[in-house]
């Protein structure tokens, strides 16, 4: 055989690895996205310099530069992928469950009080990213594309809920309609209180057992149904 396009030895015989990988363009900008939120999860605030997401990396701030025009739109990428994968990994979850209004939603607070949801090193990603929301229109703008498709998703399972539950209401008087619960405020309300369990776990996880936060959202929820 010519050996041909074989990689040259050393003198113990050994074949040479090559010195860098070439990555297509988007694994490229997929690692500088993941190094992001890892030197924010180490470093917090700090973790935004450009010169200390390179070092996590393991790149040039020149290729960071080559890949994203501004360090606002790193950061911003970051965010969006971050949020991204918040949502996938509910919306799987909740695709595995059985097929029962219940089943998904139980599966939806379940995967919501787990790895990698829970998780105290991603609170410093999202005080970060919290803190820049107010002066940064990018991550404004990723905020509310994300937000609304995780509400979505909270909305669609809550109106399953309440159309299997079919409350009893009280005969309503002649001319007025039976009051139902408003889905947008629904979904909102239990935002809030995710939210808040996930915040309290982070700063104090002896505090409560994920499986008692998933019973909490899931007495809400059953209130809500029973109207």
């Amino acid at each position: 055989m010519s050996g041909r396009g074989s990689p040259p030895r050393t003198r113990a015989g050994r074949a040479r690895q090559p010195r860098f990988v070439r990555q297509l363009p988007q694994q490229r900008r997929q690692a500088l996205i993941d190094a992001t939120i890892e030197s924010l999860k180490r470093y917090g605030h700090d973790g935004l310099s450009i010169r200390t997401i390179s070092a996590q990396a393991g790149v040039s701030v020149g290729l960071i530069n080559h890949h994203f025009p501004n360090k606002n739109q790193l950061i911003a990428a970051a965010y969006r992928h971050f949020n991204s994968e918040l949502v996938g990994g509910l919306q799987a979850a909740v695709a595995r469950a059985a097929d029962s209004p219940w089943a998904r939603m139980r599966a939806f607070l379940e995967a919501s009080f787990c790895p990698p949801n829970l998780d105290q090193d991603a609170l410093a990603v999202w005080v970060v990213f919290w803190g820049l929301y107010r002066h940064s229109r990018l991550i404004q703008r990723v905020q509310r594309d994300t937000y609304r498709g995780y509400v979505r998703l909270l909305r669609g399972m809550l109106a399953e809920l309440l159309a299997q539950a079919r409350p009893p209401h009280r005969r309503p008087r002649r001319g007025a309609r039976a009051a139902r619960p408003d889905l947008r405020l629904a979904a909102i309300g239990l935002t809030a209180l995710l939210d808040g369990l996930w915040l309290e776990w982070c700063l104090q996880p002896s505090a409560f057992r994920p499986a008692e936060a998933v019973a909490l959202c899931e007495a809400w929820v059953e209130a809500l149904c029973r109207g």
